[in-house]
């Protein structure tokens, strides 16, 4: 493997691993949050969600590539694995955190 070749690998295993550190966040999170939350957000049900990014996670750590992981998934996959937990937090974390009695209404980040 050449020079370039290398540098395409490490910075595909960063980003696969910045993209899990994500999922787990947001799979974390969701467990976490109380099903009222959800309820009084009017966002998609703690179930959904915690079913969406348990798959997100499995997929993102199956796709992370050597020389940490084995990688049999596509590149497609794993970066199609970040959406649903960009999307939770972007939208539906700040939106039930108000209602969780965690964090109250300020912009903690």
């Amino acid at each position: 493997m050449g020079v370039i070749g290398a540098i395409q690998l490490y910075l595909f295993l960063g980003l696969s691993l910045v993209g899990v550190a994500l999922e787990v966040w947001a799979l974390v999170h969701a467990v976490r949050t109380p099903v009222r939350s959800f309820e009084a957000a009017d966002k998609r049900t703690k179930t959904f969600w915690v079913a969406v990014l348990a798959v997100a996670v499995a997929v993102g750590f199956l796709g992370i590539p050597p020389p940490l992981g084995f990688s049999p998934l596509p590149v497609l996959f794993v970066l199609l694995a970040v959406v649903p937990a960009g999307i939770y937090l972007a939208d539906v974390r700040p939106a039930v955190q108000r209602y969780s009695g965690r964090g109250g209404g300020s912009n903690r980040w």
